[in-house]
């Protein structure tokens, strides 16, 4: 998905990390002129695309001379804390963080004139769904407080758009997943790691010990939990088509981004093995606390208004590129 011309000039906070690294160089090869603001303490120098500002997204005066100096056409917003168990045993960091720091790129974001954000947000303010697949009508009950920042942040942006004219829209991710291995490579590299693939493909290659498989004991098919993996490339592609729709003119909107299949953990197991030549070494535990049994997207509205559609369905596939990438991470 093409960015409209002449080329546009984007501010990535965030853009070091995981996510905001893989839309940064879709962005550049689109033609965009790309700039990384980003504190590097979860994200990674290697992974940057364009020039890197290193900067705390709480620091206001840097914010406000990196906006007012950059003559930004807009900006994409990744920047947070995101470990949902780490926020539930301290929530100060989530909330200074996440609505604090967004509050303060957001004011000088407007008073700088830059007037179109895309903003990362989660599943998670759904909390535990009442209806699935999950659609954007569903009420909003996050069960941690990174849930609840994304929700303040999200509610924050909307009454921007409203009184402020911020063309803004924010995209609620389901699982990301997966690598990009075309040269140079990106991929998942957190530490400590929290997400099921790496983890598992950490243990199958006997990196760490092994995985602990939280409930087998659910409604589901096999009886393991049941999540929604979406390509890092897809949802790329769909931070893109919000950005040209907003350069466009058009004000914005939330949308789900998903692919609308639930895998289950042990189907992701049985992939990650596939991938790696060897079956992941794991233990069977009790049920977590606040772990829905089944959470899947419905992401009609974002493919009705935007186009985007999910090129990556098969978790086989998804898996088998975070393997290539953890077998030899680049940073």
């Amino acid at each position: 998905m093409s960015v409209p011309s002449p080329a546009p000039r984007v501010l990535v906070v965030g853009g070091a990390g995981y996510i905001g690294s893989v839309c940064a160089r879709a962005l550049a090869e689109q033609g965009a002129d790309v700039t990384t603001l980003d504190d590097l303490s979860t994200g990674h120098r290697g992974a940057v695309t364009g020039p890197l500002l290193v900067a705390d997204l709480r620091d206001r005066a840097r914010v406000r001379e990196v906006l007012r100096s950059g003559r930004f056409d807009a900006v994409m917003h990744f920047a947070a804390r995101s470990v949902v168990g780490d926020s539930v045993h301290q929530p100060l960091p989530y909330y200074d963080v996440n609505v604090g720091g967004t509050t303060i790129l957001i004011q000088e974001m407007l008073d700088a004139g830059v007037s179109s954000l895309v903003f990362s947000s989660t599943c998670a303010i759904y909390g535990a769904p009442q209806v699935l697949p999950l659609d954007e009508e569903q009420p909003f009950a996050p069960v941690s407080p990174y849930g609840e920042t994304k929700l303040v942040v999200e509610q924050l942006l909307k009454h921007c758009r409203e009184r402020h004219g911020l063309r803004v829209t924010c995209l609620r991710y389901f699982n990301a997943a997966g690598a990009v291995l075309t040269p140079p490579a990106l991929g998942e590299a957190h530490r400590p790691e929290t997400h099921l693939i790496p983890l598992a493909i950490e243990a199958a290659l006997g990196r760490r010990p092994p995985l602990a498989v939280f409930g087998d004991d659910y409604p589901t098919r096999d009886g393991t939990c049941v999540r929604d993996y979406v390509h890092v490339l897809d949802l790329a592609d769909a931070h893109l088509r919000a950005l040209r729709r907003l350069l466009d003119g058009d004000p914005g909107d939330a949308y789900n981004v998903g692919t609308g299949v639930g895998t289950t953990v042990r189907e992701v197991l049985d992939a990650v093995g596939a991938a790696v030549g060897q079956p992941v070494p794991h233990t069977l535990q009790g049920r977590r606390a606040g772990d829905p049994p089944e959470l899947w997207a419905r992401a009609d509205k974002i493919k009705r208004a935007l186009g985007w559609a999910p090129q990556h369905l098969d978790i086989q596939d998804i898996v088998a590129s975070a393997a290539r990438w953890a077998a030899a991470p680049r940073y």
